[in-house]
């Protein structure tokens, strides 16, 4: 038993640092496949049936976090990892174009097993979307997260009465026992923000102040203008 559970630690250490820190020979391609793959995680969640009623949180929205593949993985001691994007949203002018995130957790507790997830953050107050945006932003310290409401009488509710700042919804390939969202922390990858984008490209910059702006960007953000 202890050379499993040996083996399930070193497996969450090692799929957490090579999600956090691998860099393939064509470095400058990787933000450009993590906006691809961004735009079918929502065309995907957005088309489930279970998740009908993220179609009316996405339009009253403050923003959204899409992880493409977030990988959970450990035995009693877990860790996670995975790359994201965030986009902000208003009325007026739409979906910004992405900013670059990475996302990591370590946790202590009943685990067991390995995960992987296509995840879809709904950022529904601007507490939410500024923590974000301003520090390295821990979920559920920084900002309060939950599990996105489904179900009959959702579409009416208010944000105050559910009570949380974020939601999150997933799909999930693998099986993993006791997960959850809270302490995972996302930290802006300057790097592929200037990849992107060109110097000075900051979260704030691109997303609220849309100051940057890359052509490639426009289907992810056409998949989110759900009608």
């Amino acid at each position: 038993m202890r050379t499993l559970a040996t083996a399930f630690i070193g497996l969450a250490a090692l799929g957490a640092a090579l999600t956090l820190t691998a860099r393939p020979v064509d470095a400058a391609s990787e933000p450009h496949e993590l906006v691809e793959k961004a735009k079918l995680t929502a065309e995907r969640l957005l088309a489930q049936t279970d998740y009908a009623e993220v179609r009316n949180w996405i339009r009253k929205a403050k923003g959204v976090l899409i992880v493409p593949s977030l990988l959970k993985a450990g035995f009693l001691i877990g860790g996670e990892g995975g790359s994201g994007v965030l986009l902000s949203h208003n009325s007026d002018t739409g979906w910004s174009d992405p900013a670059f995130y990475t996302l990591g957790a370590v946790s202590i507790g009943f685990q067991i097993g390995v995960q992987d997830s296509e995840v879809l953050f709904v950022i529904m107050t601007d507490k939410g979307l500024e923590a974000m945006i301003d520090k390295h932003v821990k979920l559920g310290a920084d900002a309060s997260i939950a599990a996105g409401p489904l179900g009959a009488g959702v579409e009416g509710a208010t944000t105050a009465g559910l009570g949380a700042d974020i939601y999150s919804y997933s799909m999930t390939r693998g099986a993993f026992g006791g997960i959850s969202f809270e302490g995972t922390v996302a930290v802006e990858r300057e790097d592929w923000n200037r990849m992107y984008y060109g110097a000075g490209a900051t979260p704030r910059g691109i997303v609220i102040d849309r100051k940057f702006t890359n052509p490639h960007a426009l289907g992810l953000r056409k998949a989110l203008e759900v009608r």
